[in-house]
């Protein structure tokens, strides 16, 4: 299905009957890859997937945007499909932290929250720090040695981007303004019920990041799926799929 939101081409899916749950995927993703959760869900539920800007065949967003732009986006995303009412969403890893954010700040448009492998709390790690100290080399390195100094700039900038920021292209900008931000102050104003579902081996948000926010968000609960990784849903789909369900609507 195809619309407009807020002026950017829109695509999402829907699936299923019963009362609505948003799906929003993880960076880098679209709605094939949350396909599983709606298939999951279309039994019992309204499964709504949408590409958020920037991915799958949504158009980029006009300019960098941090989270509360995607936020905003999402709300009117909704709006447009006429659920002003408060409803129910599974967030994994990027889209996570976008439900993070309107959970936190406009409560009344959320009814139960799922967020798995959820991004939202920012890290640096000690290879972090490396990389800053590489990425200040390489720009003195570029500035002050000519065409050579250009060229270790380039192997140092390679070797150092992340592999995501690698492949962001024209949403670098976007991706630098989204992972910066912290939003753990924003976990103990949440008031929906919240489950959390990680994979014990995601690399990508660890599994610290889900014990954080079972601790600060006031009505949450804590499954930790052995074995997974940062795509725990697809890694053990029917026992995501089966948690889920018992969670939003008892079955």
């Amino acid at each position: 299905m195809n619309t407009e939101i807020q002026g950017i081409p829109t695509r999402y899916e829907r699936a299923g009957s019963g009362p609505p749950v948003l799906v929003l995927h993880g960076w880098g993703a679209s709605v094939e890859a949350v396909g599983g959760i709606v298939n999951g869900l279309k039994g019992v539920a309204d499964a709504i997937a949408v590409d958020l800007p920037g991915f799958g065949q949504t158009g980029m967003p006009p300019e960098p945007w941090g989270v509360s732009d995607y936020a905003g986006w999402v709300l009117a995303f909704l709006d447009s499909l006429g659920l002003d009412e408060p409803i129910d969403v599974v967030g994994h890893s990027h889209g996570g932290r976008v439900a993070i954010w309107i959970a936190a700040h406009r409560p009344e448009r959320i009814g139960k929250l799922v967020l798995t492998d959820a991004a939202g709390i920012r890290h640096r790690p000690p290879k972090w720090y490396l990389k800053v100290g590489l990425a200040k080399t390489a720009k003195h390195a570029g500035r002050r040695l000519g065409p050579p100094g250009r060229a270790l700039q380039r192997q140092i900038a390679g070797r150092s981007a992340s592999t995501d920021y690698a492949a962001a292209g024209a949403l670098r900008p976007t991706m630098a303004k989204v992972v910066n931000e912290d939003l753990t102050h924003l976990l103990p104003r949440i008031r929906a019920s919240t489950l959390l579902i990680w994979g014990s081996d995601d690399d990508a948000t660890p599994l610290a990041d889900g014990h954080t926010m079972e601790k600060l968000i006031p009505d949450a609960g804590l499954v930790v799926f052995e074995g997974a990784g940062h795509f725990a849903y697809a890694d053990q789909p029917q026992r995501f799929g089966t948690v889920v369900r018992h969670f939003l609507v008892g079955s």
